[in-house]
């Protein structure tokens, strides 16, 4: 198969074509098991297979997809006359950055082959999570655990040629209950992720039974609390809910398609304007932001991005100024160009599909927050005078182009001069995001620090839903907004 793909690869090159790639997926499989008030709601799979392949013809960008590898002239072909057609009406020519020719592979550590587990043992495993949360105060609880599997092939005209070979776990666990006044409130857990695997072995029993426990008396202690007040407080995130802020204030802000203004029809824009890197104060000196594809065992680990290029430990915030962002091949030229000077020296490897039938756009990778020297959480809950704790995220809601934000939350701790006082629910804090970073007063050490998974970004037109990590603190901001 990959010698027939060469073989079409050097075909449309002699035929004209500028640049040409493949994504040949052998096998994408899929797995979700849910159980909720244990009864096994679902339980379903998936597998397919194809290749997706790009033309670059006179600037012009032309992309044809198949299940059927059988016909692969007709596949290339289609995707050479799509080019053809839509370089007659270009008006910003593509142009792709310098990157070195790779011959590698990536596998993403593993022991244990989720899909060699019997649906039983899942089950099994499904059951004893719903019987640790089957306790007073729960009226609904829910486990879920999706598997993800795929095998990628790359070649490019340029002498690439790479092969990617993926597993994935996604487990949750969530208890929901209903208070006095008929309202119905939740607490869920979702592992973070470890330094050495993500396979089968990644669901260790013990761990899920403790945080079962404190699941489900945290939902017992929100059942009871006051609601929050309307105030202006320090806000302590911690890590469940500080990698959403990460992720929707940081990394999709930074992603150099929306700043150029292409995701504006359907997901929004940036604030973030070209002449802004290298001069704006995104936040404090506290806050350094990175995009790594290099970090162990996270969905936003991969090797290579489909554009070929190699997964980097890429700066984005460095001591509160701007200085990178979420690039591939083309979008960095066409930054430079509109800025009419050098901002971005080639691509930081984000080009990323969600599968063969899907064009590569710009995706978060490990959208990471560096640990601070503000100690742990309990050294900054001692310097706090007038704060709240915040975990979970519940809803939330970001300006068009994450200018602002109003995230709702599981469950907060209001925090009195250093101590730590009440529960209370239907906590939620809003910001402008600049100003909002420009108040990070304490960032927690490497103690405090924990990768969180992200299995269901969407981003792109028609939608694509990718998967990625954050790895992140606990952080401190002051005078900010909380309210129900």
């Amino acid at each position: 198969m990959r010698k027939r793909l060469k073989q079409q690869i050097d075909r449309l090159r002699a035929a004209g074509a500028a640049y040409v790639d493949v994504r040949w997926y052998p096998s994408e499989q899929t797995e979700h098991l849910m159980m909720w008030n244990g009864n096994l709601k679902n339980a379903s799979a998936s597998c397919e297979s194809g290749a997706g392949v790009r033309v670059l013809y006179k600037g012009a960008w032309g992309f044809s997809a198949s299940s059927d590898t059988d016909n692969l002239t007709a596949l290339f072909d289609k995707a050479f006359d799509n080019a053809r057609i839509a370089a007659e009406c270009v008006s910003i020519a593509v142009r792709l950055a310098d990157k070195h020719a790779v011959q590698a592979e990536f596998r993403s550590p593993n022991k244990i082959d989720p899909f060699s587990i019997s649906l039983a043992e899942k089950t099994a495993f499904l059951k004893k999570l719903d019987q640790e949360l089957n306790q007073k105060g729960v009226t609904q609880r829910i486990c879920e655990l999706t598997f993800m599997k795929k095998q990628i092939v790359y070649l490019d005209s340029e002498g690439s040629e790479i092969e990617k070979n993926i597993i994935e776990v996604f487990p949750s666990i969530e208890v929901m209950g209903v208070d006095a006044d008929g309202e119905s409130h939740l607490r869920k857990y979702k592992p973070h992720i470890n330094a050495t695997t993500r396979g089968w072995e990644m669901l260790d029993p013990g761990m899920f039974s403790e945080n079962a426990q404190r699941i489900v008396a945290e939902l017992n202690q929100i059942l009871l609390a006051q609601t929050c007040c309307k105030d202006e407080r320090s806000v302590i995130l911690l890590p469940d809910i500080m990698y959403l802020q990460t992720h929707e204030t940081i990394g999709h802000a930074l992603e150099l398609d929306r700043i150029l203004g292409y995701e504006l029809a359907f997901a929004g824009g940036s604030f973030v304007k070209p002449s802004d890197f290298g001069m704006l104060r995104y936040g404090s000196a506290k806050l350094t932001a990175r995009a790594d594809a290099t970090i162990p065992n996270s969905p936003g680990s991969f090797g290579y991005d489909d554009d070929g290029v190699a997964a980097q430990n890429n700066l984005l915030i460095d001591k509160g100024i701007l200085v990178g962002a979420i690039t591939g091949r083309q979008m960095v030229e066409q930054a430079n160009d509109f800025a009419h000077k050098i901002i971005f020296n080639g691509s930081s490897g984000a080009n990323r599909a969600q599968s063969f039938y899907r064009v590569p756009i710009e995706r978060m990778t490990n959208i990471n927050i560096d640990p601070g020297t503000d100690g742990t959480l309990d050294d900054i809950i001692s310097t706090t005078e007038k704060g709240i704790i915040l975990d979970g995220e519940k809803s939330w809601s970001i300006g068009s182009n994450r200018e602002q934000f109003h995230f709702a939350t599981e469950i907060g701790w209001l925090v009195e001069d250093g101590r730590v006082t009440d529960v209370v629910k239907n906590a939620t804090y809003e910001g402008d995001t600049v100003k909002f970073y420009n108040s990070l007063s304490a960032v927690g050490d490497h103690s405090t620090w924990k990768v969180c998974q992200v299995d269901n970004c969407g981003k792109g037109q028609p939608n694509q839903v990718m998967q990625l990590g954050h790895g992140v603190p606990v952080c401190r901001f002051d005078n900010v907004r909380i309210g129900n």
